[in-house]
C-alpha cells in the first residue's frame, strides 16, 4: 500500500510537503483534509494526529506530524543525492538553523495573522503583526546578501518551506523588490521551478484569495 500524505492545498507547510514528494517523486497518495470543515477534528484523524494539523506522512504503521519532519524524512528516504538536505555537517547545520527559521518566524507570524482570520473571523492585524512581517522580510534579506538561495549556494528543503511561507505572507505584506531586491529574486526563482508551478501555484492562490477576502489591510 502507498504511503499517504494528508495535506490541504492552502497550508503552506502542506504545499512544502507536496512539493518535495514531486522532487523525489515519492510514490504516494494524497488525502485533503479540509480544515475549515474541521475534518482535522474528527475522532479517526485525531487518533492518528493529536495535533491536528496537516501535512501528516503516513506509511503504514509509521506516522509522522509536522512539514519540516517530514521534508528531512523524505529526502533522506527518497532523496537521489544530498543536494537538498546535505550531509555534511556544517552545511546540514545551516539548513537546520533556517527550518527553524521558518517554523519559529516565518511561519508563526503568518498564522497569527491567517489562523484567527479564517477560524475566527478577526480582520483586523495589529500595527505590531504587520511590522513583524516586514522585520522577517529584513531578516531573509540578510541571509541573502551572504548566499544565493537560504541556507546554501543552491536550493534546499529551507528553500522550499520558505517558500511556501513567504509565497503566502505576500498576501498580508507585499514583498518591495526595491526594499527587499534579493527576497525578491529569489521568490521569483523558486516560482520558475516546476514544483512550485505544480503544488505550490494553486494553493497559494487559495489562501492569497480568503486573506484578501477576510483582512482588512
Amino acid at each position: 500500500m502507498a504511503p499517504k500524505l494528508y495535506k490541504m492545498d492552502a497550508s503552506p507547510p502542506a504545499r512544502a510537503a507536496m512539493m518535495v514528494c514531486d522532487v523525489h517523486n515519492v510514490p504516494l497518495e494524497m488525502v485533503d483534509v479540509n480544515l475549515i470543515e474541521k475534518e482535522h477534528l474528527k475522532p479517526e484523524y485525531l487518533k492518528k494526529n493529536p495535533l491536528h494539523t496537516v501535512p501528516m506522512f503516513e506509511d503504514g504503521d509509521f506516522i509522522l506530524q509536522d512539514s519540516h519532519a517530514i521534508l528531512i524524512y523524505l529526502t533522506e528516504v527518497y532523496g537521489k543525492d544530498d543536494s537538498l538536505y546535505p550531509k555534511e555537517t556544517k552545511q546540514r547545520a545551516f539548513v537546520n538553523q533556517k527550518l527553524f527559521f521558518n517554523n519559529s518566524i516565518l511561519f508563526t507570524r503568518l498564522r497569527n495573522i491567517a489562523y484567527p482570520a479564517i477560524m475566527e473571523g478577526v480582520r483586523k492585524p495589529s500595527e505590531k503583526q504587520l511590522n513583524d512581517i516586514k522585520e522577517a522580510y529584513g531578516f531573509l534579506e540578510e541571509f541573502f546578501s551572504r548566499t544565493k538561495y537560504l541556507a546554501t549556494n543552491h536550493i534546499t528543503i529551507a528553500d522550499i518551506a520558505a517558500f511556501a511561507t513567504v509565497s503566502s505572507l505576500i498576501y498580508i505584506v507585499s514583498l518591495d523588490s526595491k526594499k527587499y531586491p534579493r527576497t525578491h529574486t529569489w521568490l521569483k526563482e523558486m516560482e520558475k521551478q516546476s514544483y512550485s508551478q505544480k503544488y505550490n501555484a494553486p494553493g497559494v492562490t487559495q489562501i492569497g484569495g480568503m486573506l484578501q477576502n477576510l483582512l482588512d489591510l
